[in-house]
């Protein structure tokens, strides 16, 4: 259990918190305190150790309004390492906070850690989940809702209600097992089910009053597969992705690629029954599928008819709606601004990245990797060896802008990146299954993809004017897409495959944005109560 002496360290941080609010008057703060605990779960009718966030699975969500300081006391009540990370919450200045094992040391067992966040010029919604080992597989995730400031218009009228659905596929075998088999060179079985917020089929249930519109933030929370949402017998209106207002266009289902999230708007303009809503795997042999019950406060009438079908295989069918997904241009609110000007298709391309990803075995065993290089984890966090200067820990450049035909080798990769470059990126899949990439610290414009190869004619067919702006990108079967980038935050930022059996056998590095001049500026030095570990242990952060 949690030390009394960590306990006054809370309350030293809260209180020194407070002081900052009253003599500086800075943005509002949010207190949270998380504990994080075993219990049993029961999502596909088996019993399964779940970690659990106060008792909860999913966790609770976290509520924000934009440029608020969130502080997230976690209590580490398990019997090993834990740590959370915010995907989609950018971290301005502050990779310290991420709670990726690059950046931020694990909590021990008993032991509590505060972050201290802020979600600064950001609005939409996201989602947290255990970054460590296979925690995923067992649960602790939930919703991220940042809210635009009070006088900030919003694109649409304010909804009756506002719903979290976290959906995602699901194993019945326990997560250490999981992470055993990883261990041990293979790869993981096809998965037991889909959960929508933590229930198998007709488990969860939203309630809402016929006539009314409500909006819906849908993340995939899963370990590996694309995932269609739908309800029956009404329309979604998509009206913001990752903190992106988009076009409003309306959709009878939507393709939520794993590690995305999207809110749309839905009006209960059918007759008072209770209606499906569905969650069902694409590119998949097999289609797994469930259900949960949308449920109209005046029905008397249970669901019925036949679950309504959706798209299966069809790669065109994705593609296309990804294409349909764009900026609304005329929204007020945070919205990415590089070099000075919202313009990004006239800004110039100071570097194009390529990214290959691949599959292989090294040593015997089954492993993934960028550009021949399969990431393995140092013996520290990278950011505190960059931030202490310990030496032999990571090299900037063990990993290239460009794929180079090497046998796959294991390797601590970090790219080097300067601050205030902007880049473009292209993720190019040569593997028959939809990759699913993503990128802490900053939301990116998707300006193209396609199939095949990409090659320097492919950019006569980006879109230069209202390409949605996100975290989290897909890449289709043998296919191609690009990004431009804006590398307006310094830090030590994680770029990742979202497929987590993958991520956690070497598809991802490290993108290390530096700036010489050492600023507040441009970076907030590391936090007063940062954990220390690895061989940044006994270092000393700043005095409390």
């Amino acid at each position: 259990m949690v030390t009394q002496s960590s306990f006054w360290q809370t309350y030293c941080i809260a209180i020194l918190v407070l002081l900052v609010v009253v003599v500086q008057a800075e943005d509002p703060y949010r207190f949270y305190n998380w504990n994080v605990t075993y219990g049993d779960i029961f999502p596909l009718g088996v019993r399964q150790q779940g970690i659990l966030i106060n008792g909860q699975f999913p966790g609770p969500d976290l509520y924000s309004v934009t440029n608020d300081n969130l502080i997230i006391n976690v209590y580490n009540n398990l019997d090993e390492p834990f740590l959370l990370s915010w995907n989609g919450v950018q971290q301005r200045r502050n990779s310290y906070e991420d709670g990726v094992y690059g950046t931020t040391c694990p909590i021990p067992p008993g032991k509590n850690f505060t972050y201290i966040l802020q979600v600064k010029d950001q609005i939409g919604s996201f989602y947290y989940f255990p970054s460590l080992a296979f925690h995923k597989a067992a649960g602790g995730f939930g919703g991220i809702r940042i809210l635009s400031r009070p006088k900030i218009p919003v694109p649409f009228p304010d909804p009756a209600g506002d719903f979290t659905v976290l959906i995602g596929d699901w194993f019945k075998t326990d997560h250490r097992k999981l992470k055993a088999k990883l261990d041990g060179g293979h790869k993981l079985p096809f998965p037991d089910g889909i959960l929508i917020n933590g229930h198998g089929p007709n488990g969860a249930y939203f309630t809402v009053e016929q006539g009314k519109t409500y909006r819906f933030r849908i993340s995939n929370v899963g370990l590996q597969n694309t995932l269609n949402f739908r309800i029956q017998g009404h329309k979604m209106k998509l009206v913001e992705v990752e903190g992106t207002h988009t076009v409003q266009t309306i959709y009878e289902s939507v393709d939520v690629h794993v590690g995305q999230s999207y809110s749309v708007l839905v009006t209960m303009d059918q007759a008072a029954q209770d209606f499906y809503m569905v969650a069902s795997s694409r590119f998949t042999d097999k289609i797994l599928i469930t259900t949960a019950t949308l449920h109209y406060s005046n029905s008397n009438k249970p669901v019925s008819g036949s679950v309504p079908g959706g798209p299966t295989d069809q790669i065109d069918w994705s593609l296309n709606q990804a294409r349909s997904i764009r900026t609304n241009l005329t929204a007020s609110g945070p919205r990415p601004n590089p070099q000075g000007s919202y313009h990004y298709g006239l800004v110039n391309i100071t570097r194009t990245i390529k990214l290959v990803n691949s599959a292989d075995q090294v040593n015997g065993k089954q492993r993934y990797a960028v550009n021949s290089v399969s990431f393995v984890p140092a013996d520290t966090p990278l950011k505190l060896a960059d931030y202490f200067k310990i030496g032999g820990v990571f090299r900037v450049g063990s990993i290239s802008d460009y794929p180079t035909g090497k046998s796959m080798y294991l390797d601590t990769s970090v790219m080097g990146a300067d601050f205030r470059a902007f880049v473009e990126i292209v993720f190019e899949n040569h593997e028959s299954i939809v990759q699913s990439w993503h990128i802490d610290g900053y939301a990116f414009w998707v300006v193209g993809m396609d199939g095949g190869l990409w090659t320097p004619e492919s950019r006569k067919q980006y879109n230069l004017h209202d390409a949605v702006s996100r975290s989290t990108t897909q890449v289709y079967p043998r296919s191609w897409t690009a990004i431009y980038m804006a590398l307006d935050n310094v830090g030590m930022w994680n770029v990742r495959t979202e497929f987590w059996a993958r991520q956690y056998l070497g598809q991802q590095f490290y993108l290390r944005v530096y700036s010489p001049v050492g600023s507040v500026r441009d970076e907030y030095p590391i936090p007063k109560n940062a954990l220390l570990c690895g061989r940044a242990q006994g270092k000393s952060t700043r005095p409390l």
